[in-house]
Formats: structure tokens, sequence, C-alpha cells
């Protein structure tokens, strides 16, 4: 049974919302230029299918939990009166995605060391 890095999985995500905080603060700074193609990051579904963490069922009455997915969204290819693909409130949507996905993030982190040291008190 391979365990899983919880530290290192919620690290994995940390840098993935830094990259696409990024992507979609360059999108809205961008947003009257003309000509400019707003950027997203491939999600975070994709960077998980290339690690190797999985899930082991410890007892045969567990169930599977259903796959839960980011929906890829569609390029965006509607050129805006500036003469680009941004939309604003797409990417407010996105930076809220981002925030919510973070502040998830370091509260899992956060309870999983409180559980560690409690159990290293014991």
């Amino acid at each position: 049974m391979q365990s899983v890095n919880l530290f290192g999985l919620a690290s994995t995500q940390a840098r993935w919302l830094s990259a696409r905080q990024t992507a979609v603060a360059g999108n809205i700074a961008n947003a009257n230029t003309t000509g400019y193609v707003g950027r997203d990051v491939v999600s975070f579904d994709k960077v998980l299918n290339n690690t190797q963490v999985t899930l082991a069922s410890t007892n045969p009455g567990h169930t599977q939990a259903p796959s839960i997915g980011m929906e890829n969204q569609a390029d965006a290819t509607t050129v805006m009166p500036s003469g680009n693909t941004v939309v604003v409130e797409d990417e407010l949507v996105k930076a809220g995605e981002v925030r919510r996905g973070m502040e998830m993030n370091t509260a899992i982190v956060k309870a999983f060391h409180r559980m560690i040291m409690l159990s290293a008190k014991v």
C-alpha cells in the first residue's frame, strides 16, 4: 500500500493555484490590450493524472468516492471590442475559484498538521 503524502499534494496544488492566479492577473491586467489572447493553466485534474497517488480500500464495506473534477472551459473565441479575448467577469470568477482553492488547501493542511501534532503528544 502506497502512503499518501498529503503535504506534497497540498504543495503541488498550492503551486498550481499560484500559477493560475498569475495567469488570471495577467489576463485582467491586459483586458484592454488590443490583440491580447487570454491565458489559463491546465486543470489540476490533469496535473494529478501525472502523479502516482492512488486510493486503497481498507475494508470491503467501503465504497468508492465519485470522481469529481473540474470541467474544462472552452477557449474564448469571441473577440471583445478591445480586440482581445479576455472577459473580465470570467477572470474574476477564476480569481474567486483560486481564492477558495487556496483557503481549502490551507484548511486541510492545518487540520492534518494539528492531527499529527496531537498524535505525537500521546
